[in-house]
Order: structure tokens, then sequence, then C-alpha cells
């Protein structure tokens, strides 16, 4: 693996992000290193970028998302206004809207979900029922903003991106999967169609039929420790940042749960 790889960085905000996990993520990729990895569930790629794996299947509901990891493939360069301007956030929100529900101009809508995703509040990826990308504009004092991307190219065109439901992936036996689904908690809308109890019971069996290793990451609530337990996967507890609160004091460490199997 070059210099240049392991340096790279997750190249957006996102919420609930998993850089923190890596060390104890690696210890038990180690063991795995010449599989495959698969993420049903990919986000802002802190994963993937931290164990920098040959090959990948990196999947997630979210169009937007994976459309912007699909133009990273292709070389991704910003030529859109990037200002920390309330009045352009909202008129960049509105086009994207557009462009994102009518599936076109895919490089332009990457370059604009770059832009919502750096400017608006607290680095949240929130969607309506309708699909309207409706994060409203931060607060932040100063925005580095990136506009070439080149760099990334190398290591993600060695991956897959795909955009369905995780069920439908076409996973090998020793596959080694990492779940980081939506969490157990009443927020869940970081897509269209959200994630219900229901979605988390589906995934639990899914995984639980995985031939290879599974790692699941989730909030230690009652009913997904429940859940887990009566399947037989070996549970872990970590304390976990959380990073959504728009005081610094009201940031606070809560308990999360790693799920194993094949391990």
């Amino acid at each position: 693996m070059n210099q240049q790889a392991t340096e790279l960085k997750p190249p957006l905000k996102w919420a609930g992000g998993k850089r923190w996990l890596i060390p104890k993520l690696s210890h038990f990729w180690s063991k795995h290193r010449s599989t495959r990895l698969v993420e049903p569930f990919c986000g802002g790629l802190s994963v993937a970028l931290g164990l920098l794996p040959d090959k990948a299947l990196l999947n997630d509901v979210n169009p937007a998302l994976i459309n912007f990891y699909q133009q990273l493939q292709q070389g991704l360069s910003l030529d859109i206004a990037l200002e920390n301007d309330e009045s352009l956030y909202y008129q960049h929100r509105a086009l994207f809207n557009q462009l994102n529900q009518e599936n076109k101009q895919q490089a332009k809508s990457a370059q604009l979900f770059y832009y919502l995703n750096r400017t608006g509040y607290n680095g949240l990826c929130r969607f309506n029922q309708s699909g309207g990308y409706n994060v409203p504009f931060g607060r932040y004092k100063n925005i580095n903003y990136q506009r070439d991307f080149l760099h990334y190219q190398k290591q993600l065109n060695q991956w897959q991106f795909t955009q369905q439901d995780f069920a439908e992936l076409a996973i090998e036996d020793d596959d080694f999967i990492y779940a980081d689904p939506p969490y157990d908690v009443p927020f869940r809308q970081y897509s269209q169609q959200g994630f219900n109890w229901e979605d988390q019971e589906r995934l639990a069996a899914w995984l639980s039929q995985h031939k290879g290793p599974v790692i699941l990451s989730n909030q230690a609530t009652t009913n997904i420790k429940k859940l887990y337990k009566s399947l037989n996967f070996k549970l872990l507890y970590l304390d976990a940042p959380r990073r959504i609160s728009c005081k610094g004091n009201g940031r606070q460490v809560v308990k999360e749960v790693l799920a194993l199997r094949g391990i």
C-alpha cells in the first residue's frame, strides 16, 4: 500500500463516523486482510479508509452519497462557488435537490453535495420523506473547502460502490462484513427511506446467516442487545463519543455495542 493511501482522510464530515473505532476494528481485520471488506452502510467512508482493504464492496442506500464516491473515482474537482454564506447555501441546496431528485448532472450534484456537507449544520446528512435534503445552514466561523479530490481516485478505484438495500448485495461466503446501520434511536432519517425497527431485525437475521466474519456496531440499547444475543452474537461494549450537539458541553460519551460472529 502506498504512503499516499495511508494518509487519506474521509472527504466528508459525517455524524456518527467511526474513525475512533479503527484501532479496535484493525485488530479483528488483521486476521482477514486477504478477504473482501463489505460495508452495507459505508457512510462517511472512515472504516474503509482506515483499514485500506485491497478489495471492498461499499454500499449505502443514499444515492447522493454513492454518487459522490463514484465521482471521486472519476477524478472529481470543484468549480462551483464555495463560500460560507447563508444565501448561497440555500441556493445551492435548492439546485442540489433538483438535480438529485431528477438524477441529472451527477458531477455537479456531487460538487453541491460536498458543499452542503461542509457548510450545513453540524455535519448532518438528512433527507425528508420526499427525498429533499433539508439540513439548515451551519454556524461555522471558518471552513476550509477542498476543490481537488484527485488524490482519492487511485484508492477508490480499487473498490466497488453500490446503492441498494443491504439484502440485495452479492455477498461471498468469506467476505468480512462490517455493518454500521442507523442507530436504534429516534432520529433515523439519514435517507429518504429511513430505517425502522423492522429493518434492524431484518439486518440482524441477514448478518446471522453469513458464513464469514461479521461485526456490527450500534448504540447499546436494550432492544439491540436482546436482538443480537438471541442470534448468538458475541457482544463487546465500548464508550463511544457523540458529536451531534450544537454545544460542546452537550456532546456526551455513550455506550456502543459491537456484535461479533465468526471472528
